[in-house]
């Protein structure tokens, strides 16, 4: 049961500039003060007095519009749809702006991104012909080549028609070590709940009898060619609050889900994402070590070791990211301080964001007796600096490969193992100042894909043959924008604390230092995500060739530097990543980039958590808001499926001392009369399930009531990703660069 203690004179002090006439209501829960009011601030129309589920459940007007099917929601988003339409398509810049959008996503020659599948390539391919996309593989030789000879395994465009579905592929889950039988996600629309059929690649058919499980969001792993492990709805009880499975059970093929054994049970409170069984093997495909992570909520997890029939509970930190297990080590990075007990030699603290290899057998609770199992193993591969951080790892017979990002400029490192003594590493080609990213691997062959991009270099695709300790670069995207006329530069702004906040700077190399360059800027600042350089070819040809300018903001709350930097932003300190995001905006009109009737802003999903709430407290930093798939009730996003995992990341409302640092910020209800908001343009998806289309409808409605001036749109189809349909997402691009074309050019 949760302990409802009071916050203690926790100030409103955020919402104080943009003050108008005092309102001196008392912020309560059921009755009792919950924080005390800066006397030069004012409350804003629509924060509820009483900030308890049923206070702020009553002072909502929209809840209507949280029904995703409701007639009231589907009437607003109609409405809603074709004023916007006309404001966005009508413009005489949209259909150009929407071609190249669709000639970049559908292009031909885009490099096809590799996995592997058996002995070959496998590759989901979509264009203008085949948008829903064929599932297809090819020779590792002829993928070599310019021009590869593909076999098509799967044409999702030809299943969806002949089942008069909408279905949409979501991946393949094969069996090593030859990979012949996969399990295929196919979505309804994009949703993240997915249904599963079993699939030979041999005869390129669904395998009849195989397995088939129904829409859901399962967490599923192969055991052996006739069991599955699988997390899943098993009927009623079987969820946690956010929708997640929380108990895991081994389905016998012709078996079904009712009968099916059970191996591992979190509970119904747990938070996050779901219990989730992961099978590790080695090369040859055999079975290293089974385990089961519960998280606890959105960062904290329990991790289990399936050993034999015995389930153990294993001493690691409950703020870890489990990689693989190689020669019976578990390979995992820690996001917290760990001090590590049982040590015959060295200092026993290892410092958070290390990358580790350590015996499952000494990581096993102590015994009966109470003897430590001692190490002498260096269970170190790699420990981060203060602005460094792992981002990516994969692991090898023998060896482990990450990359390593200083300053947000990414490398990457393949360790050898070498028992007892320190790890031994051997740096992978890559360009300069660019992000690296870990693609697919081979344990069995030792290969590894890898590829390397810049705001202004295209992708290159490399291959990394481990067991030689050679890579070589394969594919070159080809250019997608005119980049020479541009050029990048890496700043620093100083956030309302003093911390020094980096951020990316994309410009025309003759543009004036007056802030007459519309400027885009972007922020994400949650979950340890992380935004280095990377090439976005639509904003490059869509945005950057027409003349403007682009900003990556690496606030608090990401991933940049290590789990500090993420922990920094966590719940009560989420006003840090607000600060620095916008104290970005006013060192690029300080620096003369951007003034704010020229700067834009960006962000989805948890980004629009951010937009919406520099919405609020900002308004006169910017002209313009793109704030898409977006959170932005934070006072009551837990009810609104599958926001209660997220709980780890901003709190919980419905705890008086959490409700009272999330009311401050949450953009639904701080919106105010008279205020110098921008024209924003609000967009979601009917089908995300992941973030609830309620947020964005409600904001909209609001800004609406209040007579501001805002564009609503939302998709119907395509869910959380938009990767649904390039066509589809192509006309979404337009819509967002024509937007901000009116606002920051025109």
């Amino acid at each position: 049961m949760r302990a409802f203690a009071l916050a203690t004179a926790i100030p409103f002090a955020v919402l104080a500039s943009c003050a108008h006439a005092a309102d001196t209501r008392a912020i309560e829960w059921n009755g009792e003060p919950v924080f005390t009011q800066n006397s030069t601030s004012s409350i804003p129309p629509h924060m509820p007095r009483d900030l308890s589920p049923e206070g702020v459940r009553a002072a909502d007007e929209h809840l209507a519009l949280e029904e995703v099917e409701g007639a009231e929601a589907q009437a607003f988003l109609a409405a809603e749809n074709e004023k916007t339409l006309k404001a966005l398509t009508e413009d005489r810049r949209y259909e150009p702006l929407r071609q190249e959008a669709l000639a970049i996503l559908t292009a031909t020659d885009r490099i096809a991104s590799p996995g592997f599948l058996g002995d070959g390539i496998g590759n989901f391919w979509q264009d203008a012909t085949n948008p829903k996309g064929v599932w297809r593989r090819t020779t590792l030789d002829s993928y070599r080549t310019a021009t590869p000879e593909w076999e098509t395994l799967l044409d999702v465009d030809a299943l969806a028609k002949a089942e008069g579905r909408d279905w949409v592929y979501k991946g393949a889950d094969c069996l090593p070590p030859d990979d012949r039988r996969c399990l295929i996600s196919l979505s309804d629309g994009g949703k993240d709940a997915v249904a599963i059929r079993e699939f030979d690649t041999v005869t390129k058919q669904f395998v009849e009898g195989g397995f088939v499980l129904p829409e859901g969001k399962h967490r599923l792993e192969w055991l052996d060619a006739d069991t599955l492990l699988v997390a899943t709805d098993f009927g009623q009880g079987t969820l946690t609050e956010s929708g997640y499975p929380y108990i895991v059970k081994a389905l016998k093929r012709g078996g079904s889900l009712e009968n099916a054994v059970e191996l591992f049970r979190g509970n119904a409170a747990d938070g996050g994402y779901g219990v989730s069984p992961t099978v590790y093997r080695d090369g040859d495909g055999a079975v290293q070590a089974v385990i089961f992570t519960r998280p606890l909520d959105t960062f904290r997890a329990e991790t289990w070791w399936l050993d034999g029939s015995n389930l153990v509970r294993l001493t690691i930190p409950e703020r870890v990211s489990v990689h693989g297990v190689m020669d019976g080590r578990l390979i995992f990075t820690i996001d917290e301080t760990w001090n590590r007990t049982g040590l015959l030699t060295g200092n026993g603290e290892r410092r958070a964001g290390s990358l580790m290899a350590v015996s499952l057998n000494t990581l096993r609770p102590r015994t009966p007796t109470g003897d430590i199992r001692l190490s002498t193993e260096a269970d170190v591969i790699v420990s981060p600096t203060a602005r460094q951080s792992i981002e990516g790892v994969r692991v090898f017979d023998g060896r482990v490969v990450a990359t390593i990002y200083d300053n947000v400029v990414g490398h990457i490192v393949a360790f050898n193992a070498n028992g007892t003594s320190p790890w031994t590493r051997t740096v992978l080609p890559a360009a300069e100042n660019a992000a690296v990213h870990l693609g697919a691997s081979s344990r069995k062959s030792g290969r590894l894909f890898y590829n390397f991009e810049g705001f202004l270099t295209p992708q290159t695709l490399a291959l990394a043959d481990l067991n030689r300790n050679t890579a070589d670069r394969i594919k070159q995207a080809p250019a997608r924008f005119e980049a020479s006329t541009h050029v990048v530069e890496q700043f620093e702004a100083t956030s309302a604390d003093g911390t020094k906040i980096p951020y990316f700077v994309v410009r025309p190399k003759d543009a004036p230092m007056d802030g007459s360059t519309p400027t885009m800027m972007f922020g994400y600042g949650g979950f340890q995500i992380s935004y280095p350089p990377v090439y976005k070819p639509e904003l490059g040809k869509l945005w950057l060739e027409k003349g403007g300018a682009y900003v990556v903001a690496n606030i608090r709350g990401g991933g940049e530097f290590g789990p500090a930097w993420h922990q920094a932003a966590l719940k009560e300190n989420r006003q840090r990543a607000f600060d620095d995001f916008a104290a970005v905006a006013r060192d690029l009109s300080a620096r003369g980039f951007a003034s704010a009737r020229r700067l834009g802003i960006y962000g989805r999903s948890n980004g629009g958590v951010l937009t919406s709430v520099s919405l609020t407290q900002h308004p006169e930093l910017f002209n313009a808001a793109v704030i898409e798939s977006p959170l932005v009730d934070m006072l009551r996003y837990p009810y609104l499926p599958a926001g209660a995992s997220w709980i780890g990341e901003y709190g919980d409302p419905r705890i008086p001392a959490e409700a009272a640092y999330i009311a401050p910020y949450s953009g639904y209800q701080n919106l105010r009369n008279g205020a110098n908001y921008p024209r924003v343009y609000i967009t979601t998806n009917t089908r995300d399930d992941r973030v609830h289309p309620g947020h964005a409808r409600k904001f909209a409605a609001r800004l609406g009531d209040m007579g501001y001036d805002r564009l609503y749109y939302e998709e119907t189809a395509g869910g959380h990703s938009n990767d649904a349909d390039p066509v589809a997402n192509a006309r979404r691009w337009a819509r967002h660069y024509t937007y901000l074309a009116q606002q920051l050019m025109d």
